[in-house]
């Protein structure tokens, strides 16, 4: 156990002693966290709950406690992004495995379930609109485990060195990492869900192939990466927050997995009419799942 403490610039924390981007304390926060992206979809989750009994506001991020056939259950919001993955992981491993008040690390850790259920584009023709997926690897194109001395432990570098070859991958862009989720969810909340490789893009237009005024400058990238395959795995999807929440769930020591629906199929140019409808199933699913 580290003797390190840390100070406030590095831990910051309101005069209530709520951690600063998520403005909650501890006891706010369950073992089980269904991460969303968009804080309107957290009060959809949360209708679901048998009780409530916190909830909290600040900035996009959206926090409901409450319980769910008997499990604690938090529903957060995260905003779009890796980089808002960075802020929020980091701050719930706060919360849960450091003194607040000493400002040191517990001698004692916790793992937190971090469940995110989001939207993405579906790259496989045969992969109908509405269909949930589920990411056995998050492949990362934003670079953000290699700010951590750590993501050695996390990164599997069999899929990251083999998807680096395939698109013969260009050096001026972040180098990619792929990491597995957690086995253990899985197994819990995978069963009968298309499986793949999750690909987390830093952005929506250019990082995603979409050319409005500006045009993405590898276009050949987004005609090779249906076809690259790993473990009997396609690249199934794209979003952007997986990479991060795989890679520093691994690296802390917590259980991450990511489901997405897909809203729209990138190769057939289809887009879901109804997907809220088939969202609000998913939520009930993944609730019944973690908690059966």
């Amino acid at each position: 156990m580290s003797n390190k403490t840390y100070p406030s610039s590095e831990l910051i924390l309101h005069p209530d002693g709520s951690i600063y981007h998520l403005n909650i304390r501890p006891e706010h926060l369950a073992g089980n966290v269904i991460l969303v992206g968009d804080p309107k979809r957290v009060d959809e989750i949360s209708a679901n709950f048998d009780h409530i009994e916190f909830k909290n506001q600040n900035r996009e991020i959206s926090t409901h406690t409450g319980t769910y056939n008997g499990t604690r259950i938090t529903a957060m919001s995260t905003g779009m992004g890796t980089d808002n993955i960075d802020i929020v992981v980091n701050e719930l491993d706060a919360l849960v495995n450091i003194d607040l008040d000493n400002r040191v690390q517990k001698r004692e850790k916790q793992s937190l379930n971090l469940i995110r259920i989001g939207t993405s584009g579906a790259l496989q023709k045969d992969i109908p609109v509405n269909s949930a997926i589920v990411a056995v690897y998050g492949l990362g194109m934003d670079g953000l485990a290699y700010y951590y001395d750590e993501y050695p432990h996390a990164v599997d570098q069999g899929l990251t060195q083999s998807f680096k070859k395939y698109m013969n991958w260009k050096p001026e862009l972040a180098h990619p990492y792929g990491v597995p989720a957690s086995e253990k969810l899985l197994t819990k909340l995978g069963k009968d869900m298309i499986k793949g490789i999750t690909l987390t893009a830093p952005g929506f237009y250019g990082p995603q192939g979409r050319n409005l005024r500006l045009t993405t400058s590898w276009p050949v990238f987004f005609e090779k990466i249906a076809d690259f395959e790993h473990n009997h795995l396609k690249i199934t999807n794209f979003e952007m927050e997986t990479s991060a929440l795989y890679g520093l769930g691994k690296m802390l020591g917590h259980d991450s997995i990511t489901i997405c629906m897909a809203i729209a199929n990138r190769e057939t140019g289809e887009y879901s009419r109804d997907y809220k409808e088939h969202m609000g199933k998913l939520i009930k699913d993944v609730l019944d799942r973690l908690t059966g």
